[in-house]
């Protein structure tokens, strides 16, 4: 076990990732083996989609063979045309918005950017400033790419990889930690009750903002639409608040189908492997100076928090 989405049997990831040349943006290229079904639950007022519809979950899920998590907002879905000429198939995709951070407003991942991402694909995930999570802020911090997994009985895994721009913030100013590290497994998060620091107060403007993740696993459920709720229910474990007007929260959730469960222990699992999954993102991380501003990252505010987190 990786901690990670590509735990899942045949899931493999691959990054994009531009810093420079006022660049701070990437793409994120999720692959699933043959059979595997995809369904989509979007939330908040604000979101930046594309081939979602073909996703309703009325329908039960549509066979895919991969999904596009990237950076440009609506600019940047142009990079699933990329992956779908690498791929042969139609591919969903979902967007934050990153746009000028890198001090370039009109620099955004393209078609190029999405096949890349797809030819990168493997089974080690990088997290922090790559992909999809390299232009993205949580409240005042600086947000990332995050991914984590869990096994339960009978070899089900549930695995989750989410990029947390959220302008609700994920950490707790009293006690320094992440909202949701009670969730993590045995040593996985810092157990330091960390500075007492206003992260409201760190220089820049607040972002806007937009969770996107896929929640995948090989277990066959009844209804998996269920599965992308539970990782929405996750997302609100982790921000606070969440799902607000414009939100643009969207999370995709896949299913190879090859193993019996019990669909309550999956759900709750998937709430809170994608709570954990953003966790990641925040605390791997790495502070990040361009022309738009300084953006302090969680381990810079909370210098002895981050030191024992088990991912450094």
């Amino acid at each position: 076990m990786r901690n990670s989405i590509t735990d899942v049997p045949g899931v493999l990831v691959g990054h994009v990732t531009r810093i420079g040349d006022g660049a701070l943006t990437g793409t994120t290229a999720v692959l699933f083996p043959p059979g595997t079904l995809s369904t989509v639950d979007v939330r908040g007022g604000a979101p930046a989609t594309r081939d979602t519809a073909a996703l309703d979950p009325r329908y039960g899920g549509r066979e895919v063979r991969g999904i596009v998590l990237t950076g440009g907002s609506a600019y940047g879905l142009s990079a699933a045309d990329g992956a779908a000429r690498e791929l042969g198939t139609f591919v969903p995709a979902a967007a934050l918005f990153d746009l000028g951070r890198g001090g370039d407003f009109h620099t955004h991942p393209g078609p190029d950017d999405g096949a890349q991402a797809v030819r990168n694909a493997g089974i080690e995930v990088a997290q922090g400033n790559v992909g999809a999570g390299t232009g993205a802020l949580n409240a005042t911090l600086k947000g990332g790419l995050g991914t984590a997994s869990v096994e339960l009985p009978g070899g089900v895994i549930v695995g989750a990889i989410a990029a947390l721009n959220a302008v609700g913030p994920s950490v707790d100013v009293g006690t320094g930690l992440p909202f949701a590290t009670h969730l993590g497994l045995p040593d996985e998060f810092p157990a330091y009750q960390g500075d007492d620091l206003d992260i409201a107060n760190t220089g820049h403007a607040r972002p806007f903002n937009t969770v996107i993740g896929v929640i995948a696993t090989n277990a066959r459920l009844p209804h998996l639409f269920g599965l992308a709720n539970a990782a929405q229910d996750g997302l609100a474990i982790a921000v606070r608040p969440a799902h607000g007007l414009t939100d643009g929260d969207t999370v995709f959730a896949a299913t190879t189908g090859t193993h019996d469960a019990d669909p309550e222990q999956v759900l709750t699992a998937a709430r809170e492997v994608f709570a954990r999954a953003l966790v990641h993102g925040l605390l791997r991380a790495e502070s990040v100076t361009t022309p738009w501003g300084h953006l302090a990252a969680y381990r810079e505010l909370y210098p002895r928090t981050a030191a024992t987190y088990r991912g450094n």
